[in-house]
């Protein structure tokens, strides 16, 4: 299998010879490598049925560390393009993205039509019941994303920053169904980023959020987590699938 000729993100895919050996730029790896790999795929040059290399041989082709190549592969299992099996191996499972995020436990569409119901309010009541601990340490999250450059560092502060909302609103079922929910918005938070690129938009929206919570308005905090969810859910509508060629 040739995995070769990997692009840096957003730029003119480039084939020469020594592109393999060209470290790729820290902040666009994981996405130049699920980009590479996403094309390779889809196009058909690796088939359904092939197993990729193993993390270290890829990290080496790529010129990356093994946790970017994981970033990446946790991403393409979430398009579902692969599955990994423990003990065996990255496998192609589809030449197309999937309809619908693979995320664990629960999908892309299990948590855009559940995470309204419960993070809308959560936020709404946050508003009105948040201490001003709970205030100070969303502040403190909302600073340490807008500067965090490592992909997986700001993918769990964001997971963290939606459980502290709903703790934030007083209520146990809130709390218990977000912190359930952590892993998959966790997963559907990074392939968003790679793919999508949110990251930097999610940090205006979770600013707005907590914006809303000091002010004491459950009316602003409850739009402004609806907003937040609706920019989620039209980047995830625009995950379409590549025609091959």
């Amino acid at each position: 299998m040739n995995l070769s000729d990997s692009p840096t993100a957003r730029q003119p895919e480039v084939r020469s010879p020594d592109v393999m050996r060209r470290p790729l730029p820290r902040l666009s790896a994981a996405e130049a490598v699920l980009a590479e790999l996403r094309g390779e795929i889809e196009s058909g040059r690796v088939p359904v049925g092939s197993k990729l290399p193993a993390e270290a041989a890829l990290a080496a082709r790529y010129g990356v560390s093994r946790s970017v190549v994981r970033e990446a592969l946790r991403s393409c299992a979430a398009l579902g393009l692969t599955e990994t099996h423990t003990g065996k191996g990255t496998f192609v499972v589809s030449g197309r993205i999937s309809g619908d995020l693979v995320l664990g436990r629960y999908s892309a569409r299990d948590l855009t039509e559940a995470r309204p119901h419960i993070e809308i309010p959560a936020a709404g009541l946050a508003a009105l019941r948040r201490s001003d601990d709970d205030l100070a340490t969303l502040k403190g999250i909302v600073a340490d994303m807008a500067l965090e450059d490592d992909p997986a560092a700001w993918v769990a502060l964001d997971a963290t920053f939606h459980c502290l909302i709903a703790r934030a609103s007083g209520n146990k079922v809130f709390e218990s169904v977000v912190v359930d929910l952590r892993e998959a918005l966790a997963n559907q938070s990074e392939t968003l980023n790679l793919v999508a690129d949110r990251q930097r938009a999610s940090d205006v929206e979770h600013r707005q959020i907590v914006t809303a919570i000091e002010a004491g308005s459950s009316e602003l905090a409850s739009a402004a987590m609806a907003e937040h969810l609706a920019a989620v859910n039209e980047a995830l509508g625009s995950l379409e699938p590549r025609n091959s060629s």
